[in-house]
């Protein structure tokens, strides 16, 4: 009886070894997120956008410190010869003038990174949809992200899609009508 259990066994066991697992294959890829950063034309037009918003309201804010500076040397120039009570009223007047020249300074480098900040999260965003419509629209198990935020420690370069995507993102961008219209800048992120 213990024979005949046994050879049950084994035949059941042959007979499910020769049947074919259905085994779906994985199609995995990555990419290069800064490299996808620095080619990506949308980016690169955000990037100057804000470049050149600085450069602007850096020449304004620079002729006010060239005029603060020129002050400066006359005042030394004039300390001496107007007196004490000059020197120090005038003094307490530069002073002020250059602690308001540096809040500016920052104030406009906190707004423009703000405003740029805003669009960058955005632009990310429509990134990272684009490519999981990607990875569906294409067959994808899983799309991997390497560069500055690795989140893989080793690929085939075979897998890497980066100038796939690329191209497409930039033909979709070349594609969409432009507008000027910014994204708003929520309340709580003006505080």
């Amino acid at each position: 009886m213990k024979k005949a259990l046994v050879i049950i066994a084994l035949s059941a066991l042959a007979v499910s070894c020769t049947q074919t697992a259905e085994v779906k294959e994985v199609k995995t890829a990555y990419v290069d997120t800064s490299v996808l950063m620095k080619e990506y034309t949308e980016a690169k037009d955000l990037e100057a956008k804000y470049k050149a918003q600085a450069e602007e309201k850096g020449r304004q804010l620079q002729a006010e410190i060239t005029r603060f500076k020129q002050d400066a040397a006359s005042f030394q120039s004039q300390a001496q010869a107007n007196g004490q009570a000059w020197a120090q009223q005038r003094g307490a007047e530069l002073q002020k003038r250059e602690q308001q020249l540096g809040y500016a300074q920052q104030a406009l480098a906190q707004q423009l990174q703000q405003e740029s900040g805003v669009e960058m999260d955005s632009l990310v965003s429509g990134v990272k949809k684009f490519i999981k419509d990607y990875g569906k629209k294409n067959g994808y198990s899983y799309i991997y992200g390497t560069g500055d935020a690795a989140t893989v420690l080793y690929a085939e370069d075979k897998y890497d899609i980066t100038k796939e995507i690329i191209k497409a993102l930039n033909e979709k961008y070349k594609a969409e009508p432009k507008t000027e219209a910014k994204p708003e800048v929520k309340e709580e992120a003006k505080k």
